[in-house]
């Protein structure tokens, strides 16, 4: 009897799952015929029908699973075991999680005090830079406060300045740092490139202001045209009393801008000045290269200095896009002074004073000081999310969306071991591949061992797993980075032999035959190759002048020639890093 029965309800259950899976399929087959694509009938079912096999064979299974399910529960000695089975579930459930919880926190525990202990700095508290009174912080300056209010609103103002530095109902702050040298941020002609051996020819400049005075008002021009120098100079004349201003408060001895490293989330920490330092060098870059054409090398070593103020201002910043925007605006700054060594300008004094601004700047050093900031804020990142579950802040483009609150929904339910073995997996990366790019002691960098640790890096984070999912979207690529800051420590080691190249010149004559003859009179001693710690190559020339190399990121002697990519700009992945100047015969 019992037998019969079973199989009465097999069929029934079968006869169910039958007319469920066919009336699915009869909404699903009209909705594919009306899709709107240019296939025919027979095109868009036999496009579809894998698909709608698939949801008609699931949802029907599901119903039919969950009935069979109900009522084996509704039998009440079905319903006891059901609740013993999830009451052991549930106790295996939070032992586990407890147990996961400890082991990994005590591993992140102890690996963090075994670095601790040889120096490292894991939390952002212990990294950032002490505070700085506001009357000798050149950042405070009233012209940084009120150009920053002006593009930041009241929202943020108070976010970047705290309640310390309330608008008191003010609206009307001018945002006076901002500035543009080509008209609606266009590129404007291009300046001169070290790089090339080119130096800047400022008549396209003078003629892009004409035409842009027969649109605009933005730029002054004379009635009719100077010299290319002086109707530059008249053009930025505009932007005069705020580099001035700026100027003198350059003068107070520390610079420190109002970041807020408590911010929460810390991927939202607001670091507004960096773009307006670059607006203020790229103005200063143009003005001070047109100081020299128009032969004021005072004005233009006046200029030079306030950039090396600014590039420095940014220097304690634990941030490695800090590191990385203080590397793009040397360049501007290092073509005023590679066109005034290869028209001959500066007078030795002034070369002395640009070589000890040299001397300061430590890219290498500044590379280590961020890399152990952006461990610390990746960590303070993790720690965020796993108090929050907040995961809106890692994808602003989907903040608040119903995407987002389903991620955050998942993220609540992770164990806290998850994120405890995602900060110790980017530690670990930390420690055997980020930290070790760079070796500041011995003033080197080993391209072959930066791909080798990126490379391992990579291959640590190819595979998902549970223990570096959040590893994968956090940690930063450096590889990039690492080349950038070799390259800009190897063009401030080749602009000081240069420099001190000049001044040998200045009471010789000539240029000398060997690096050696700087050392210790023009120079404390001739930096070597950052790529393989030896001498940097250095040669004469036919026309009285020199070409200065470094064997570059190919870590090849390629005879100082500079390689090129199809639209002509310079590759630094190949070639040489090489310093010359225009042939006297061009």
């Amino acid at each position: 009897m019992n037998e019969e029965l079973s199989k009465k309800r097999t069929k029934s259950w079968l006869y169910a799952w039958l007319i469920i899976f066919v009336v699915v399929m009869a909404i699903l087959i009209p909705l594919a015929l009306t899709a709107d694509n240019n296939w025919a009938m027979g095109q868009k079912l036999v496009h579809a029908f894998p698909e709608m096999l698939l949801i008609g064979f699931v949802v029907a299974t599901a119903v039919v699973g969950l009935w069979i399910f109900i009522r084996w529960l509704c039998c009440w000695k079905n319903f006891r075991r059901f609740l013993f089975v999830l009451a052991c579930l549930l106790t295996l459930t939070v032992l586990g999680y407890t147990e996961e919880n400890w082991r990994t926190k005590h591993a992140l525990d102890k690996f963090e005090s075994h670095w601790a202990a040889q120096g490292e700095k894991f939390d952002m508290n212990d990294i950032v830079p002490p505070a700085v009174p506001d009357d000798e912080n050149f950042a405070m300056a009233p012209i940084w406060v009120e150009s920053l209010k002006a593009i930041l609103g009241p929202q943020k103002s108070r976010q970047f300045y705290g309640d310390n530095y309330a608008e008191d109902g003010r609206t009307d702050f001018v945002d006076r740092l901002s500035m543009p040298i080509a008209y609606e941020d266009e590129d404007g002609p291009a300046l001169g490139n070290w790089q090339k051996a080119t130096l800047t020819d400022l008549r396209p400049w003078q003629d892009y202001y004409r035409t842009v005075a027969s649109k605009t008002n933005l730029f002054p021009v004379p009635p009719s045209p100077q010299n290319p120098a002086q109707d530059v100079l008249l053009a930025l004349s505009k932007y005069d009393p705020a580099i001035e201003e700026l100027r003198q408060a350059s003068t107070l001895p520390d610079a420190r801008f109002p970041v807020d490293y408590t911010f929460q989330p810390p991927a939202a920490i607001l670091l507004p000045h960096l773009g307006m330092m670059r607006h203020v060098e790229k103005a200063l870059s143009l003005r001070s290269l047109a100081e020299l054409q128009n032969g004021q090398s005072d004005k233009a070593l006046a200029d030079l200095n306030l950039s090396f103020r600014l590039i420095d201002s940014a220097r304690g910043e634990p941030f490695l896009i800090s590191h990385l925007v203080r590397i793009a605006m040397w360049q501007p700054a290092l073509q005023t002074i590679y066109e005034g060594l290869a028209r001959h300008q500066w007078s030795d004094s002034q070369l002395v004073g640009i070589d000890s601004q040299l001397a300061k700047m430590d890219f290498l050093a500044d590379y280590e000081y961020s890399i152990s900031g952006e461990q610390a804020l990746e960590l303070a990142n993790t720690e965020y999310l796993r108090r929050t579950s907040d995961f809106g802040m890692l994808d602003y483009s989907d903040n608040g969306s119903h995407n987002d609150q389903f991620r955050s929904f998942v993220f609540r339910l992770l164990p806290g071991a998850f994120f405890y073995q995602n900060e110790l997996t980017m530690l670990q990366l930390n420690q055997e591949c980020g930290l070790l790019l760079v070796d500041d002691q011995n003033h080197s960098v080993s391209p072959h061992l930066v791909q080798q640790k990126t490379a391992a890096e990579s291959k640590a984070l190819s595979h998902l797993s549970y223990g570096n999912v959040m590893a994968r979207f956090i940690l930063p690529s450096l590889d990039n980075a690492v080349k950038k800051t070799a390259y800009a420590q190897e063009t401030v080691d080749l602009a000081r032999i240069a420099n001190a190249l000049e001044r040998y010149r200045l009471a010789m004559g000539v240029y000398p035959d060997s690096l050696d003859a700087l050392a210790p009179h023009f120079l404390p001693g001739v930096p070597n190759d950052i790529i393989d710690a030896g001498p940097l190559h250095y040669r004469r020339t036919s026309d009285g002048q020199f070409i200065l190399y470094s064997i570059g990121w190919n870590e090849t002697d390629d005879g100082g020639t500079v390689s090129r990519g199809r639209n002509g700009a310079v590759n630094t992945d190949f070639g040489d890093w090489v310093w010359q100047y225009p042939s006297r015969t061009e």
